[in-house]
This record gives C-alpha cells, structure tokens and sequence, in this order.
C-alpha cells in the first residue's frame, strides 16, 4: 500500500479527522538514519503525527516543528512537516536499545520523562510556540494532550509502528480526530465508545486497513464523509515526488497517475450525486 493521508468530516461536521499510512515513509527514515526497533517506532510515530498536523494548516509556506527533548537513552526527536505533506525527522540517538515491554517496542521506555514543543510558522510576525510536559512518552498520548491543553481542542490521536523480523518496518500510520466546541452531548458519547472499543492502530495496519477503513472504525455511527478533492491532490502529488527519483519509467508513472485520476474521481462523483 502506497503512503497517503485522507481527511474526513463526521457528526454532521462536529468532528474533523485525519488517518496516514506512513509505511514507506518510516522505512526511509529507518533506512537513512539507521535507527534501532526503538527509536524506529519512536521517529515513526512522530513522523506520522507530524505530517497529519502539517496538513492541517492552510498555507503552502506554513510550517509545523515538532520537538521532544527528554531524560531517556533516545535523548529527544525533531520533526518539521509542511502543508502539503512532506515530513522529515531524526533521533538524536538513533541506536538506542531497550528490552521490549509487555511484548512491545518501549517507546516511553526510550522516552522516560521531558517535554514537547510545537512550534508553527505561519508567515506572522512570530511563531506560534506551544508546550507541554510528555504524559507517556509514548507520543500519542503526549500529542492527544498537548492539542487539548496548548490549542484547547478535544482530540484523540492513535500512532502505530509495527516492526519485521528483521528489524524492517511492516506498516506505519496514524489517525487524529477533533471535535468541535458545539459537539453535541450524544455524538461525543458515541464517538467515545468508538473509540473505547476499536483496535490498535498496528492491528488494524497489520489487517490491511487503509486509512478510510481506520476513520470507518473510529467513526462509526457517526455518518463519515470523506473529503475525495484532497484525494485527488495528494495522488498528484504522490506522483510528482515519484518522479523526482532516478530510474522510474515515465509511461508507467502517467499510467498510474491517470488511473490514480480516475480512482479517486469516480467516488468523489458517486459521493457528490
């Protein structure tokens, strides 16, 4: 499955959300960093975090940074992503290495105790600088918090990175859904329980989820519309990177592209009738 983010209205507009498969994103970043299992789940994690907030911003000049500086082996993280999807990240110390935690990559492990900063650059005067002390360490958590505390918006924020036996990555991704100050009483309850009983992020990765089947489980009940333009865009985009590299084949590349094209808009036609 290729990498894309998707966006979504649901609750009649009351809740916004996002979901990223960010497989072959996290593998690049692995393979160019040289991270251990821990510091792989951990960059993944922002990564697919930082790129789902690049999107949120409206500019193409509007920059997002996300940094972690913490007590752990893995001493801190920092992630820059724009509006239109490109993400880049590092570990400070990329080889660090812990045993697992319940069968589990420990991520917070690596982490231990410290604080996020969020800093947005949206052409004004001054940046936008929010902070927050991490909660887990395990980055969902610790950005679920941050959006409540710093932007006073009520979210909830799921990251997964599951790792192969040799140490390469099997899937990535995330989702991080929003609610409105006018969310009403019943939706919210729902859009709780949904969220109580759904599966890990991995699991649902490992199932072979894309994102639009991760914010149906999320959102269930709650009338999803999914937001097909962006689609379109971010398959042209998806494209256009593809060419930048050495060695594609450019009649594939327009063959996909224009059966990406048509994919993408045959539902967003279905969904307009």
């Amino acid at each position: 499955m290729n990498d894309y983010i998707v966006r979504a209205t649901a609750g009649n507009a009351q809740i916004r959300a996002f979901a990223a498969v960010t497989t072959n994103l996290v593998e690049e970043a692995r393979e160019h960093h040289g991270t251990s299992p821990v510091a792989t789940a951990a960059l993944g994690r922002l990564l697919t975090g930082g790129v789902m907030m690049g999107s949120m911003m409206k500019n193409d000049t509007d920059m997002l940074t996300i940094q972690i500086q913490c007590s752990g082996q893995i001493e801190g993280l920092t992630v820059t992503a724009d509006s239109k999807g490109n993400v880049k990240g590092y570990a400070f110390n990329p080889d660090v290495m812990l045993p697992a935690k319940n069968g589990k990559l420990d991520v917070g492990g690596a982490l231990g105790q410290g604080v996020m900063t969020i800093i947005k650059d949206m052409g004004l005067k001054e940046p936008y600088s929010g902070q927050t002390i991490l909660q887990t360490g395990e980055i969902a958590e610790d950005l679920t918090y941050y959006f409540a505390t710093s932007e006073q918006v009520p979210s909830s924020v799921g990251l997964g990175v599951l790792m192969n036996k040799d140490n390469t990555v099997k899937c990535a991704g995330g989702f991080i859904v929003q609610v409105m100050p006018f969310i009403e009483d019943e939706v919210l309850n729902k859009l709780e329980a949904n969220i109580q009983k759904i599966q890990s992020v991995t699991s649902m990765l490992d199932n072979g989820h894309t994102p639009e089947q991760m914010l149906e489980q999320v959102l269930e009940g709650l009338d999803l519309e999914m937001m097909y333009l962006d689609m379109l865009w971010a398959s042209e985009g998806y494209i256009w990177e593809k060419l930048q590299h050495d060695h594609i084949n450019v009649d594939e590349i327009e063959a996909d592209f224009i059966k990406l094209i048509d994919f993408w808009k045959s539902i967003y036609l279905r969904k307009e009738r």
